[in-house]
């Protein structure tokens, strides 16, 4: 464990409002945020002006300290406004994914008793009116016009209060890859603990370029790439349409970033349909990967670099796990890849390998002041579940005690479900969920993401997910929709072409796992998987789904759902 001495500054910043002060103030002349293309354009002194002008509307119509207040939108520099003009007055914050379903939306503003709402034009449709009437305001935040405003709420009589540490600052709410929707607690000393625990990790400066592509009301862009560079005075870039490939790329050339953050699901698209290729249609690379392969990755790697706009020196990855061939084709390549692993509980960190420290298959060693063991240690695997313990964990589920003490211990060590191992050098290297985790006939641990990094290492294969079924592994498997093309006048051919892939991948991934891991069918998925904002796959809506019947499936998951939350 790190434990550097911090210095006076640092230690002043225990709660969002010394943040906002010390950076609205120390950088007020300097670019904050802007979108790539123009538009919503703050300095550090703008910022801060907008922000207290919100907070006065505010508290004029009675929204005090303690009051919450729900944000719904996609990406974009007025997204932190909404942020900043809440917590450092004591309010509470609840972010909500702009990918959630209305009924998911209606959810978490009442549960969470949300008194004020931004929310993007785009996303409003998902804002039920049941919702709309027990709103006190409802903000455009692209203008922050008042949508909605309950003028017997006018009173001026709004009270704010300087926030302590422990304090509320957020609830966000997360159903995982489980399903159950829980509301997670962050206090100010969570998100400031990761600013520093960031800060430790990659040492940044005010003249590195931040670009922006995750979800800002995930906790993992929220720590890393909201807080952190508005700590340090850096400025933060947006793309205003939804990030494809070639918006990306061209995003890239333009903002020639310092730092990303990313899920491997980017980086794995980006390998598989641009590295691989590359290789593949030249002869002269085709024959490097034999005979020069250290040239090869040098060539690739020094274009891969250029793509994302030539002066990256950190790339974040974390959300789940990186394919390990990717990985180490990462590292060959000398690309700026960091690692990270922790949870929403966590906001975010517990574990990071940084730039140059990476270990193929590692999350790395304890993140900064984060105290890291494993319990329940089986003596033949030496693996168990991960916990931890420091500054960083929760105050507790909103509502839900009870969930609570299923996770947190009375000395306040943090139960995350994550079974891993340990190295002699203290890195940890992550097996799977504990809830995953399938106990084979023999009594052996089966880890269905292991099998799964194996298919999906197949060619034309997307992405799959293994569960049992009857006593014996299955495989749903999402092929490349341009391999598998249909067409119903060659309907015969396209059934035995997808047989063929079926079989292909049946036989590859039986070659490549332990006999107790052998998969005995492989089912082909018409859509894409449900996912988490980092791209996990939602598993409980998959759990008893046999290829086509998804559909159904999802519709029972929802159902589900319901009756739990009556």
């Amino acid at each position: 464990m790190n434990n550097r001495r911090l210095t006076n500054k640092e230690n002043g910043i225990a709660t969002l409002a010394k943040l906002f002060d010390y950076a609205t103030l120390k950088h007020s002349k300097r670019k904050m945020s802007a979108f790539i293309d123009g538009g919503q354009e703050y300095t550090y002194a703008s910022f801060r002006n907008r922000c207290l002008d919100l907070s006065h509307r505010m508290s004029r119509f009675g929204v005090s300290a303690g009051d919450k207040v729900a944000i719904l939108s996609q990406n974009m520099p007025n997204w932190t406004v909404a942020f900043f003009s809440t917590t450092p007055f004591r309010r509470v914050i609840v972010p909500i994914l702009p990918d959630s379903s209305e009924h998911e939306v209606t959810n978490i503003l009442t549960h969470s008793g949300t008194k004020v709402l931004f929310v993007s034009k785009r996303l409003l449709p998902k804002v039920s009116k049941e919702c709309m009437d027990r709103l006190t305001l409802v903000f455009d935040i692209e203008t922050f016009e008042m949508i909605k405003k309950d003028e017997e709420a006018f009173t001026c009589e709004g009270w704010v209060r300087e926030p302590q540490p422990d304090d509320l600052a957020a609830i966000i709410y997360t159903s995982g890859t489980s399903g159950n929707a829980k509301g997670v607690m962050l206090s100010h000393r969570n998100l400031c603990h990761n600013v520093i625990a960031a800060l430790n990790a990659q040492p940044a400066t005010k003249r590195d370029r931040w670009m922006s592509i995750l979800p800002m009301s995930h906790t993992y862009e929220m720590a890393f790439g909201v807080l952190y560079p508005f700590y340090i005075g850096a400025c933060v870039y947006y793309i205003q349409k939804p990030p494809t490939p070639s918006i990306l790329v061209a995003a890239m050339k333009k903002v020639r970033p310092a730092i990303m953050c990313a899920v491997p699901l980017i980086i794995e698209k980006v390998y598989k349909t641009s590295v691989v290729p590359t290789i593949e249609k030249s002869r002269v690379l085709s024959w490097m990967k034999t005979h020069m392969p250290g040239l090869l990755y040098r060539l690739v790697g020094s274009r891969l670099y250029k793509s994302f706009g030539g002066r990256l020196k950190f790339f974040g990855i974390g959300g789940s796990k990186l394919d390990p061939v990717v990985e180490e084709f990462l590292k060959k390549a000398h690309f700026p890849y960091a690692i990270g692993y922790g949870l929403t509980e966590t906001a975010p960190l517990i574990t990071n390998a940084c730039v140059g420290k990476t270990v193929v298959g590692s999350c790395g060693v304890p993140a900064w002041n984060v105290e890291v063991k494993l319990q329940n240690v089986d003596p033949a695997t030496g693996q168990g579940e991960i916990i931890a313990r420091g500054d960083n964990v929760m105050l507790g589920y909103y509502k839900d005690p009870e969930r609570t003490r299923s996770v947190l211990s009375d000395d306040g060590w943090f139960r995350t479900h994550d079974l891993a191992s340990v190295d002699e050098k203290g890195r940890y290297y992550i097996k799977g969920r504990l809830g995953n985790m399938i106990v084979g006939a023999s009594g052996e641990n089966i880890y269905p993401e292991e099998i799964e990094q194996v298919i999906n290492s197949v060619e034309g294969v997307n992405e799959s997910l293994v569960m049992e079924r009857d006593g014996k592994l299955v495989a749903l498997v999402k092929f490349d929709d341009k391999i598998l093309d249909w067409d119903q006048a060659y309907e015969d051919e396209f059934f035995e072409k997808l047989e063929a892939r079926k079989k292909a991948v049946l036989d590859f991934v039986n070659k490549h796992v332990s006999k107790q891991s052998k998969v005995g069918e492989v089912e082909a998925m018409k859509d894409p998987f449900e996912k988490t904002a980092t791209q996990k796959i939602r598993r409980f809506k998959y759990q008893d789904a046999h290829g086509d019947d998804v559909q159904a499936q999802e519709e029972r998951a929802k159902q589900q759902e319901e009756s739990e939350e009556k």
